[in-house]
């Protein structure tokens, strides 16, 4: 299964290539899957795509040959099993903010005796035709558990938040982050920068992958990549509708 293979390049502390889908329309999810990135990030918190808009994203990442991970609108189980239930390649809960937190995302993704996921993986079990014994020891566990980093309180958590067994990942999330100092819309604002280095800091001497949201902006990324991050998630489907429609329009207007 492709998730495997992401989760074990990411382990690897690979370079992770990722793009974000906000409009939810799968056709051009679907061309998105093909233009080559590692994986997509299908966005449940900050727009209109309901589970079933969700399902149809994720048969067009499928069909496009691309993993697909998917960030829930909040760290709640309940928000968590049916996404998990449609074998999606991860999981993103957002705004952690303590180890207990950390622990609750991580619980939501394991049956019991060790969490608290209900059992009833639809398409996560092909429909029926899988194996049942073998996706409760192992494909269940190879969904990919990603959290992200977007409060200050986490920062100062961090340690503690990234001992939890069973978390795959980080993802900083640099707008709820500098919001939560006080500078909403500034994330490059100098006196973000030092959180960001002690974010880098404490996950890289603990041996942890972890990456970043963001614009499409060179620098930013590159930034983060100096700070020793392999895991990134820039643009969306709506940003290159928006420009590819505008360059033609500013072509046109040279006629």
């Amino acid at each position: 299964m492709i998730q495997d293979t992401l989760l074990q390049r990411i382990k690897n502390g690979e370079v992770i290539k990722g793009t974000h889908i906000f409009a939810g329309a799968p056709i051009l999810t679907e061309c998105i899957a093909q233009a080559g990135y590692d994986v997509i990030w299908i966005d449940m918190e900050h727009t209109q795509i309901t589970t079933n808009v969700l399902m149809q994203n994720l048969i067009a990442a499928k069909a496009g040959g691309t993993p697909a991970v998917v960030r829930i609108p909040w760290n709640d189980p309940i928000l968590a099993k049916p996404v998990l239930d449609m074998g999606v390649d991860g999981v993103i809960f957002p705004c952690i903010r303590t180890a207990g937190e950390a622990q609750l995302a991580v619980s939501a993704c394991e049956y019991p005796p060790k969490g608290i996921r209900g059992f009833g993986p639809f398409r996560a079990l092909d429909y029926g035709k899988g194996n049942i014994k073998e996706y409760i020891k192992n494909t269940s566990r190879n969904t990919i558990r990603l959290i992200q980093i977007e409060h200050i309180d986490a920062v100062e958590n961090l340690q503690e938040i990234a001992s939890i067994e069973g978390v795959d990942a980080f993802i900083v999330g640099m707008n709820d982050l500098s919001a939560s100092l006080g500078y909403l819309g500034d994330t490059q604002n100098p006196s973000m920068l030092p959180v960001y280095d002690q974010i880098a800091e404490i996950l890289r001497k603990m041996n942890k992958p972890f990456g970043v949201s963001s614009a499409s902006d060179e620098t930013v990324i590159r930034a983060w990549k100096a700070r020793g991050a392999t895991i990134f998630f820039a643009g969306h489907d709506i940003e290159y509708v928006t420009n590819g429609a505008a360059a033609m329009l500013n072509f046109m207007k040279t006629l």
